[in-house]
């Protein structure tokens, strides 16, 4: 796929520059959705301790209707999961146009984007952004969101980061955030994904209602214990095991060093809060 001119002209045209903008109250104040004022004063924080992160966004691409998911029968079911993950072929793989499109428009665009794959359920995908460090982790992934939404367009495609979809045996979708810090990426560091991971284990609360933006209430419908979930009322760590909240890659493991991966957050999360509410956890900041 290419992108097409209109998408070059309003995405991603070196004639012209997109800018993310914070929100502010008429007296100067962050407003209160303005989760990136408070994620930076952390991050400027622990600016010593170089925290990387790694987001794999995952998204649902929709009919222009916004109710059927793309490729799927209407007022009916693809066959069950299995064959869609990673596939190829046309009775596989639905909108691959648009997320080629949107990944040489995120490139042309600055983004950090490092990936793309077909996911679970049909019709879902997912990108990955990163590694970026500190504040940046949010900037490229809600700048890559927007440009994501815009390259849809020209498709005539809607995109849902809803965590739940459909009902049923359907994977969700989610945004999980991969996360280290210089200790952890030096010799010796698993040690310090340990300590890390234990600190956020007496936290499971406090991080669920910073994971979604209905603190919560989205992703009770995602985090089941199923579907390649582990359940939200319960916090689970090992090494690559896609059924706990946090999961240490294979290689990580056998490293001694590296990072982990965070599988809770859903994918309409707000990437400042979910970093934020990491570091604040992982470096002692609350």
């Amino acid at each position: 796929a290419v992108v097409s001119t209109q998408v070059r002209e309003a995405v991603v045209s070196t004639q012209s520059t997109g800018v993310m903008c914070e929100c502010y109250t008429f007296d100067d104040k962050p407003h209160p959705t303005n989760k990136r004022s408070e994620c930076l004063s952390v991050m400027d924080r622990v600016a010593e301790e170089h925290p990387w992160f790694g987001i794999e966004q995952e998204y649902t691409l929709y009919e222009s209707d916004g109710i059927t998911p793309l490729g799927w029968p209407v007022n009916g079911f693809p066959g069950p999961q299995g064959p869609y993950y990673c596939a190829v072929g046309a009775q596989n793989v639905f909108g691959r146009k648009v997320v080629e499109a949107h990944y040489r428009a995120c490139m042309f665009a600055g983004i950090r984007i490092a990936g793309s794959n077909a996911e679970v359920m049909p019709s879902q995908w997912e990108y990955q952004v990163g590694p970026c460090e500190g504040i940046d982790m949010g900037d490229h992934l809600w700048v890559s969101r927007w440009i994501l939404c815009r390259v849809a367009e020209e498709f005539n495609v809607v995109v849902s980061f809803d965590p739940k979809p459909k009902a049923g045996e359907w994977n969700g979708a989610g945004c999980h955030t991969n996360i280290s810090t210089l200790k952890m990426r030096q010799d010796g560091g698993m040690a310090h994904i340990i300590t890390a991971i234990e600190k956020m284990s007496h936290k499971q609360r406090e991080h669920i209602e910073e994971y979604d933006p209905k603190k919560g209430e989205d992703n009770t419908r995602r985090l089941t214990g199923r579907h390649e979930t582990a359940s939200i009322e319960q916090f689970s760590y090992g090494v690559a095991h896609r059924g706990a909240s946090i999961r240490i890659p294979r290689q990580c493991d056998n490293d001694g060093k590296g990072y982990f991966e965070d599988r809770r957050p859903a994918s309409n999360c707000d990437p400042y809060s979910v970093t934020s509410r990491i570091v604040r956890t992982i470096c002692d900041l609350d």
